[in-house]
């Protein structure tokens, strides 16, 4: 099983980032995908979720409005589109499967935002 994160790297305040997560070694159509982030000091917190065909989306309160999450089950792959990006938004940005019991982490990808 693996989640590979990618896109994630240094923006000026205002700016947009649109992150990827690969997806390899399981039924990924089969799996809820999520967004989480953890910031130096603080828990990691759920960013934005999505159902298995996509339906059905949720997202952090501190993201709504700014962030979309979408999904391809056909290319295995999740993406976080990220708008209107602030300095709170700096994290680490992991990518979650989930199903029942099971989760999968990838291993997150640095997202910085400063001026």
């Amino acid at each position: 099983v693996q989640l590979v994160e990618s896109g994630g790297g240094l923006v000026q305040p205002g700016g947009s980032l649109r992150l990827s997560c690969a997806a390899s070694g399981f039924s990924f159509s089969s799996y809820r995908m999520s967004w989480y982030r953890q910031a130096p000091g603080k828990e990691r917190e759920l960013v934005a979720g999505i159902s298995r065909v996509g339906g059905i989306t949720n997202y952090g309160d501190s993201v709504k409005g700014r962030f979309t999450i979408s999904r391809d089950n056909a290319k295995n792959t999740v993406y976080l589109q990220m708008n209107s990006l602030k300095p709170e938004d700096t994290a680490v940005y992991y990518c979650q499967a989930s199903s029942y019991s099971i989760n999968y982490w990838g291993q997150g990808t640095q997202v910085t935002v400063s001026s």
